[in-house]
């Protein structure tokens, strides 16, 4: 039981626990957002947004005003978060290699863990990796709404609204994982201070994550129709010829 005593040793065993719990919240929510989409709140709105192209497929061209509004103000939303995410990293990589009095900051008796050489490389490194993944992720959402805004406001009426709507889905579901990025990177900022505060922020960070992700609205009666105008897409591609009914 001493090795557990020891400060140095925390980091060995609160810090995977931590990242576990991370992950396994977010592999269920995943499982959640495939087979259960009404139960979670990203699922519901990848429904709301599929609603959203087929009704904007459907408009005249003169009529796309609101659409583009909705993207401009995305791929802004997106824009301004890649920036900020780049901005941490370009923060951390300067600070991590303007002085090597920097590295020993968070090295004092104030933080209870191991505060060696390599243990604070790996700390400031997973924070840079994370923020930059951030950065990735927000700028491929801007590139899906982007193509998105091409579609829509291409002249004629050859344009697939499925390709819209994946361009529109792509876009969103990047968004969500550059936010979880940012998230996690939190939790990487709070192991500064040592593995106790950063496995308390994990247990309560997937606790305030629940609460958010999980949706209690009942289905509501326009994705009723919506799914019903879908599965009737589907059986007029399946058979040759429009239903009939005869009474003889």
């Amino acid at each position: 039981m001493e090795m557990f005593v020891k400060r140095e040793y925390l980091d060995l065993v609160l810090v995977p626990f931590g990242l576990i719990i991370v992950l396994s919240y977010h592999l269920f929510l995943l499982y959640g957002i495939l087979y259960f989409p009404y139960h979670t709140i990203i699922g519901f709105m990848n429904i709301d947004k599929s609603i959203w192209v087929e009704r904007i497929m459907q408009a005249r061209k003169d009529e796309l005003g609101s659409a583009l509004t909705v993207l401009s103000s995305s791929i802004s939303a997106s824009t301004f978060m890649a920036s900020t995410a780049l901005t941490l990293s370009s923060l951390i990589g300067a600070w991590i290699g303007s002085s090597p009095v920097n590295m020993t900051v968070f090295t004092g008796h104030f933080v209870y863990g191991d505060t060696s050489s390599i243990t604070m490389v790996i700390k400031y490194t997973s924070l840079l990796v994370c923020f930059l993944v951030a950065f990735c992720c927000f700028v491929q959402s801007t590139r899906c709404f982007l193509h998105a805004n091409y579609l829509i406001t291409t002249p004629g009426e050859d344009i697939p609204p499925e390709m819209v709507k994946r361009a529109v889905l792509r876009g969103g579901n990047f968004w969500s994982l550059g936010l979880r990025c940012l998230y996690l990177a939190l939790n990487l900022l709070l192991w500064l201070f040592g593995p106790i505060p950063m496995f308390i922020n994990s247990v309560l960070m997937v606790v305030c994550l629940y609460y958010l992700d999980t949706n209690s609205v009942v289905q509501p009666l326009y994705h009723r129709t919506f799914e019903a105008e879908q599965i009737v897409k589907r059986m007029r591609g399946v058979l040759a010829e429009p239903l009939t009914y005869k009474c003889n």
